[in-house]
């Protein structure tokens, strides 16, 4: 019992001391070293200062005038898909368009169509209707046939390479372009002139040589 006492009052006597302590703890010393003022300067305000003088001078409409015109300029002329050469014998393969579904395809009322994990051919729901035909846009005897084999209702003409707007304005045909070669990639298309056709359930991929040859 004394002993709790005794605990009771040193804890009691230490609370009572704890403002003081704190006081003590808080006191100002003084300066302990020289000190300087923040000189630098703030940041948004270097920045909003160099922008205003660029807007000044010219400057940033120059920069825009010069991205819109490289923008304007990968556009009309695209970069060349990689690892696309001229046909040295031709050579052809149907290729299976299936594909393994990953998730469920219900219909708007919610009744399943196909389930997930189940192979489908797209051909069998869509009929394709055109040909796909991959030329080489800067080969003018690649060009001249495709539009003379093909009406533009018959077949889409895509580019590998060349600007599909120059041709466009020069022989009055729309043209494509396979960009970053996702589709000769699909189709393992390795050389222009080629031709993707229905065959029934698949699709014929042809690499085609043309007489005289194209490069």
């Amino acid at each position: 019992m004394i002993r709790r006492v005794l605990l009771l009052g040193g804890l009691v006597a230490a609370s009572s001391l704890y403002p003081f302590a704190r006081a003590a703890l808080a006191k100002d010393h003084g300066v302990m070293g020289q000190t300087w003022g923040i000189a630098e300067p703030d940041l948004l305000s270097t920045i909003d200062a160099k922008l205003k003088a660029m807007q000044a001078n010219g400057s940033i409409d120059r920069m825009q005038t010069a991205l819109a015109a490289k923008a304007e300029d990968r556009v009309r002329n695209p970069t060349p898909v990689t690892g696309i050469g001229a046909v040295r014998e031709a050579r052809s393969w149907n290729f299976d368009p299936s594909i393994v579904l990953e998730r469920d395809i219900r219909d708007q009322k919610g009744r399943l169509i196909a389930e997930a994990g189940q192979r489908v051919n797209p051909l069998s729901f869509v009929s394709m209707k055109t040909d796909l035909v991959f030329i080489d846009g800067r080969d003018d005897a690649q060009v001249e046939w495709a539009i003379k084999r093909w009406a533009a209702s018959a077949a889409k003409i895509i580019f590998v390479a060349g600007s599909p707007f120059e041709r466009m304005g020069e022989k009055k045909r729309r043209f494509f372009f396979d960009q970053q070669g996702k589709l000769t990639g699909h189709f393992g298309i390795a050389h222009v002139p080629a031709i993707v056709a229905p065959a029934g359930q698949a699709l014929k991929v042809s690499e085609i040589e043309l007489p005289g040859g194209t490069s």
